[in-house]
């Protein structure tokens, strides 16, 4: 990756794009009110498949360009790993409970009633207690992030949600006045997140890269994947349309609790980034490490967040509403991380080109 890269037009302008494809995607659910029960009638393990089918195609560009000794030689750097995992576990599902009580127990509590303060408080735990997966791939690849180490830790969040979801769920639900105990470990959703949106991209990226360059050599894979890459961002913009849509009456129904709800989220994004991306640089990560470590501890992993507000707080709650919400501002605001990121990428130490990022989209 040259260090004169600059964004094409097109991903300069990501941010417009997202924006009319999210109009868009509120006014096609508002006008086809059953596009969500169309959607539920194809899931699997609580996934929509043409979700998993959008997302497949927005991660698996993105693993044709990442060689497997990548993922491999970050598998064995314990630095980034632990810095990630202790942020994604350790500060972000408390900072975002305690901005949930902050702001919602006290300072928007005159205009809201009890009983709709409780879920939403608890609708942003269950958000904080879920950390990114699949749409991070996408935030790194654009950042030029390592992806080796982003694949890795992106499938240990993963697993490790399986031993710390329940726990922290039933430490910190109660301050939504709800009691935890009920919580169960959404093991099978889990299990199938990691398998569609990680392990079935790397296994058909690895065998289509290793292919391509055996056939048609180095030079022409290259030439292909300057184009591969639109597919992505493509795949990124109709991700968003197919996973909005069906939410769009919720959203559109409650426009001022959605904006209360929307700004302790954007503060606690903000928040977690600059604590992350600060640690990163204490630590002395480099910058194509220390980016995809912020913005996994950052985002969340919001299909696990909305069926948990479901199962617990049943569909038309305002916690199901606060998770959709963090979905609906997550990408713009994490397009404006990934910016950020690119413009800073300078305070960080050097690496050897050879060892940090998938080919860039350029």
């Amino acid at each position: 990756m040259s260090e004169g890269y600059e964004l094409g037009f097109f991903e300069r302008y990501l941010t417009v794009w997202v924006g009319i494809c999210m109009v868009i995607a509120l006014v096609l659910g508002n006008a086809y009110p059953g596009l969500a029960e169309t959607f539920e009638a194809f899931e699997v393990s609580g996934y929509s498949v043409p979700v998993v089918i959008v997302l497949f195609l927005m991660i698996y560009p993105i693993m044709v360009q990442t060689p497997f000794q990548k993922i491999i030689r970050a598998g064995k750097s314990t630095k980034p790993i632990l810095t990630t995992l202790g942020l994604n576990w350790g500060i972000k599902p408390f900072l975002k409970a305690g901005l949930a009580w902050f702001f919602f127990a006290v300072i928007f509590a005159p205009w809201l009633t009890q009983d709709q303060i409780g879920p939403i408080i608890g609708g942003m735990i269950l958000l904080g207690i879920a950390p990114c997966t699949a749409m991070v791939l996408v935030w790194s690849y654009l950042s030029r992030g390592n992806m080796g180490h982003t694949i890795v830790v992106t499938a240990i969040n993963s697993l490790s949600m399986l031993v710390l979801y329940a726990p922290l769920a039933i430490i910190l639900l109660p301050i939504a006045d709800v009691a935890g105990e009920g919580v169960g470990v959404p093991a099978g959703q889990i299990a199938f997140g990691v398998l569609a949106y990680i392990g079935l991209p790397l296994a058909a990226g690895y065998v289509t890269r290793k292919k391509l360059i055996q056939r048609r050599g180095r030079e022409w894979f290259d030439q292909f994947t300057d184009k591969l890459h639109y597919v992505s961002v493509l795949a990124l913009l109709f991700t968003i349309v197919v996973i909005v849509s069906p939410h769009s009456r919720t959203i559109l129904d409650q426009p001022i609790i959605v904006l209360m709800i929307a700004v302790p989220l954007i503060i606690q994004f903000m928040i977690m980034f600059i604590i992350s991306y600060w640690t990163a640089k204490k630590v002395g990560l480099p910058y194509e490490d220390a980016a995809p470590t912020a913005q996994i501890a950052t985002s969340n992993h919001f299909e696990v967040a909305i069926a948990m507000s479901i199962t617990i707080f049943g569909i038309d709650s305002l916690a199901t509403l606060t998770a959709v919400t963090g979905l609906l501002i997550e990408v713009p605001i994490m397009l404006i991380i990934v910016q950020i990121c690119l413009k800073t990428r300078h305070w960080f130490p050097k690496i050897k080109k050879d060892e940090g990022t998938a080919k860039s989209p350029s």
